[in-house]
């Protein structure tokens, strides 16, 4: 049994609570902290009212490197589940080496005044964790995350090599609104007026936002217009899985967010630079993200499913082989166990499950890992037991999904 310190608490620290309350076997002692106690307190009593487990809370701010020292000296966890901004990795990573305790994220690091992501600079601090002999998890959440296992889990039951991967995300849920996000306004845009990159025979080749567009057909939810993207997970199967010829991730969008997020960018709200409006610095992002629903207030209202998988092609036996693993999640039905929508319930039961399996000490290594690198099975079969069941489509090699 182990003492976790979760930070963030939004709607994904929303769903790592609930979940670690449920697995109190493993969970022992949870204390939730956020810059924002009020978050915490209503999260608290949520769970007290759910799961009838009682939690911790505690106010911090996560930019702060001395006072997360303070707060993991008080709280003495075993490990931190980081679900805060991803701008904050590094401080929470840093403060986790200065007190001794293990770490896990869900998402990479991103510079606040950079439009990009990157795992190089936590990837840095590599021989920091291996000398103290602690693990750093990075990317525990579903894409990055889950999507890392279904490969790794391919690799080792199904192929001798990978050869193709494509990561399909799919959200077919609608909250009503003309205009809103599924997660954190600010991290969403600036991730998806990135320009695309994808990694093919050996290189990274770049488009422009949303330059490359198909139809995917998704089990239990059907044709979408599915965008080519950047996501960080590329970044680490390249290196992971040998073989690899090509990884490419795509995502769906709407004409209406396309309609809305096109109209942001002309008049200049897209922009993460100051400009100065009535003598005041304002980042024109900002007021964007003040203006749109909290992404954790939209769980009452989403209806439908997400679906989101991995399509591997390779070679097994000498012979072609392609498979496609996939979740499918009911936002209502998340909403209903842990008072959140899908986009938060598949990124947090992933964390709740590597911090899970950390405490179990069914993967631990020292360093800064990615999931790939751990041993898949525990993980899959957690997903199971957790509100995650993956289903496995045995495809011909020929076959595909795409509506031409």
């Amino acid at each position: 049994m182990s003492r976790v310190l979760i930070i963030g608490a939004g709607g994904v620290g929303r769903v790592v609570a609930h979940k670690c309350a449920q697995n109190s076997k493993t969970f022992s002692h949870i204390t939730l902290a956020s810059r924002t106690l009020s978050k915490c307190e209503q999260i608290r009593d949520e769970i007290k009212s759910k799961q009838g487990v009682q939690i911790d809370v505690a106010q911090v701010d996560a930019d702060n490197v001395e006072e997360l020292v303070e707060l993991i000296k008080e709280c003495d966890p075993y490990m931190v589940i980081n679900v805060a901004l991803p701008y904050q990795d590094l401080t929470i990573m840093d403060a986790c080496l200065l007190t001794g305790v293990h770490y896990l994220d869900t998402a990479n690091y991103e510079h606040p005044d950079s439009a990009k992501f990157e795992y190089k600079e936590q990837w840095a601090k590599d021989n920091d964790f291996k000398a103290k002999n602690l693990m750093a998890l990075l990317g525990s959440g579903f894409d990055p995350g889950v999507t890392n296992v279904f490969c790794a889990y391919a690799l080792k039951h199904y192929f001798d090599e990978i050869h193709y991967i494509d990561i399909l995300d799919c959200n077919a849920g609608d909250h009503g609104y003309p205009f809103a996000t599924n997660f954190n306004p600010e991290i969403n845009i600036r991730e998806v007026n990135s320009k695309g990159r994808y990694w093919e025979n050996g290189e990274w080749k770049e488009t422009e936002p949303m330059e490359i567009k198909m139809v995917w057909d998704y089990p239990q939810i059907g044709p979408k217009d599915s965008y080519l993207l950047y996501h960080e997970e590329e970044e680490s199967l390249v290196k992971n899985i040998p073989g690899l010829k090509r990884i490419r991730f795509w995502m769906t969008f709407g004409e209406s967010y396309l309609t809305h997020l096109k109209v942001l960018d002309n008049i200049g709200l897209t922009r993460i630079d100051p400009i100065e409006v009535d003598g005041c610095k304002v980042v024109p992002l900002h007021v964007v993200k003040a203006l749109l629903p909290d992404p954790a207030s939209l769980g009452a209202r989403t209806k439908g499913k997400t679906n989101i998988g991995v399509v591997c092609e390779g070679i097994k036996d000498g012979e072609r082989k392609k498979i496609y693993i996939y979740n499918i999640c009911d936002h209502q039905e998340a909403y209903q166990e842990v008072c959140a929508q899908c986009v938060s319930y598949t990124t947090g039961v992933p964390a709740m499950i590597g911090a899970k399996l950390m405490c179990e000490g069914k993967w631990m290594r020292s360093g800064t890992v990615n999931m790939e690198q751990m041993d898949p099975d525990p993980f899959m079969e957690e997903l199971n037991r957790q509100g995650l069941p993956w289903h496995i489509i045995e495809m011909g090699p020929d076959t595909t999904f795409e509506v031409k």
